[in-house]
């Protein structure tokens, strides 16, 4: 699956994915689901916070940051 848009809450922080066939899950099933290699290019890590969180996979290309996605 390819994340292609994401959701923000009010301090800018992603609280869920969108991917191209329309699917929204949130933040943890995101995680889930990056750790059974489900989402292209993304992967679950554990945090100096002691927390799991999600990334895109690191390749040069800014435009493809989770960050940097269109918000829906």
């Amino acid at each position: 699956m390819k994340v292609v848009a994401v959701r923000k809450n009010g301090d800018g922080d992603i609280v869920e994915f969108q991917f191209s066939d329309g699917r929204v899950v949130d933040y943890r099933e995101a995680i889930d689901l990056a750790k059974q290699g489900q989402i292209d290019h993304a992967n679950a890590f554990r945090g100096r916070d002691g927390q799991d969180h999600i990334r895109s996979d690191a390749d040069g290309d800014k435009s493809n940051n989770f960050d940097n996605l269109p918000q829906f």
